[in-house]
C-alpha cells in the first residue's frame, strides 16, 4: 500500500495525474517514481474514460471534471448546453450526467437560482441543448 499521506508521494502521484490528463504529454519510460507512475495511469484512464482512447485522435474539445459537473448542474437545473464540437464518444458520457441531473430536476431551484442571478444583474447565456 502506497503511503498516501506522505506529502511527497501524493505530490508526485498529483503530479503524474495532472500529466495524465494531458493528452499531448507522453511518458518518459525512464520515470521510475512509483507515485508519479500510479498517477499518470490514474490520470491518463480519467481522461480516456471521459474522451476516448488517444489512439483514436485527440477531439477538439476535451471534457473535464468540471465539464462533467457543469452538465450534471445544468441537468439539475434545467438549463440548455451547448454540445458543439463533441465526438460522439463524448457525447455519451455527457449526456449520461446530463440525464443524472435531470433525474433530480427540481422546477424550484431554477426559479430561486435565477432571481438570485436577476438581482445581482447576472444573465445566463442561452444555449440549444443538442443531443
Amino acid at each position: 500500500m502506497n503511503d498516501i499521506f506522505n506529502p511527497i508521494y501524493r505530490q508526485d502521484y498529483l503530479e503524474g495525474y495532472s500529466n495524465g490528463l494531458n493528452p499531448q504529454f507522453q511518458m518518459n519510460e525512464t520515470v521510475d517514481n512509483l507515485a508519479f507512475i500510479s498517477g499518470f495511469n490514474s490520470g491518463r484512464f480519467d481522461y480516456e474514460s471521459w474522451n476516448g482512447s488517444i489512439s483514436n485522435g485527440i477531439p477538439k474539445r476535451i471534457i473535464t471534471k468540471e465539464i462533467l459537473e457543469d452538465f450534471l448542474l445544468s441537468g439539475l437545473l434545467g438549463l440548455n448546453i451547448d454540445t458543439n464540437d463533441y465526438t460522439i464518444f463524448q457525447l455519451n458520457i455527457l449526456s449520461k450526467w446530463y440525464q443524472s441531473g435531470t433525474e433530480k430536476y427540481e422546477p424550484n431551484h431554477s426559479l430561486y437560482l435565477f432571481s438570485i442571478l436577476e438581482k445581482n444583474s447576472i444573465q445566463i447565456k442561452n444555449e440549444t441543448f443538442y443531443l
